[in-house]
């Protein structure tokens, strides 16, 4: 599991989108984005799949979960 704290595209408000992790100021939990990121660009996330964030957003957000995984705590 991410800690997400350190990522400032991302929060977690109990009670909206169900406590998920998600894109800061929006309903887009980031799950939808991990989904996608084998499959799509962060470009092609943020125009064709995923609208409301930013490609910028997109990819931050992809980079911390794979720098994550390869060096978990």
């Amino acid at each position: 599991m991410i800690d997400w704290n350190d990522c400032p595209d991302v929060e977690r408000i109990l009670g909206k989108v169900s406590g998920a992790c998600r894109v800061k100021n929006t309903r887009l939990p980031v799950d939808a984005i991990l989904a996608t990121a084998d499959d799509y660009t962060p470009d092609e996330i943020a125009t064709e799949i995923l609208q409301g964030i930013t490609p910028e957003i997109a990819r931050r957000i992809i980079n911390f979960a794979r720098h994550h995984a390869s060096h978990p705590v």
